[in-house]
């Protein structure tokens, strides 16, 4: 969907982060034994301790797809890739580290990242399924005309969790783990096949 270029205007964008930044803002929030958001709890912590270390680790494991790669480096116009996340969320964890190697190929996309919790009007103009789901990924040129939109997950993960609110069979710290076993099964193949999709139809 298009939002209103009014959700991307400075008046309602608040604190905005590079994805050095935020990778700092974790590291800080860990060593506080806290997390973002307003929410704070010991599971919320620990889920954002699990989090820094899978960042760090995609980080220096991650390589991408060429064809992915290619498509992105022909991007020839500037850009602003934002993306809606928080430090608790395992799906950014996974997802935000490609989205930012990705970004990385090609100096017209500047890639910015918000909290979510911070940015209600515009995390609510991007719902799935009614929820606010993270991460979300919103592809915007220069003039405020949305590009593309991606997220919270690769599409064969969404229909399991949609699966497991219809009809939870486990519980829900037996579902993370099942999540997080289809995470690495996949090596973030599915995210990179999306976002190629995804550029296919606007570049090709």
């Amino acid at each position: 969907m298009n939002a209103p270029q009014t959700l991307f205007s400075s008046k309602t964008i608040r604190q905005t982060y590079t994805y050095t930044e935020y990778l700092a803002l974790m590291d800080q929030v860990v060593a506080q034994k806290q997390t973002t958001g307003p929410k704070q709890s010991p599971e919320l912590a620990e889920y954002t301790r699990l989090n820094q270390y899978r960042m760090h680790r995609l980080d220096k494991t991650l390589v991408l797809d060429p064809v992915l790669q290619q498509l992105v480096f022909q991007i020839a116009t500037p850009q602003t890739w934002y993306v809606l996340t928080e430090a608790w969320c395992g799906d950014a964890a996974q997802n935000l580290p490609v989205i930012a190697k990705v970004a990385q190929v090609n100096p017209n996309i500047t890639l910015t990242l918000l909290l979510r919790d911070e940015h209600p009007e515009l995390m609510d103009a991007y719902l799935t399924h009614g929820g606010r789901s993270i991460p979300k990924l919103i592809a915007m040129d220069n003039s405020g005309q949305e590009l593309f939109t991606w997220g919270p997950r690769p599409q064969a993960l969404q229909e399991l969790v949609e699966e497991h609110k219809k009809n939870p069979v486990k519980s829900y710290p037996e579902f993370l783990e099942d999540v997080q076993r289809w995470y690495n099964a996949d090596k973030t193949q599915s995210v990179q096949l999306e976002l190629t999709e995804l550029l296919k139809t606007i570049y090709v």
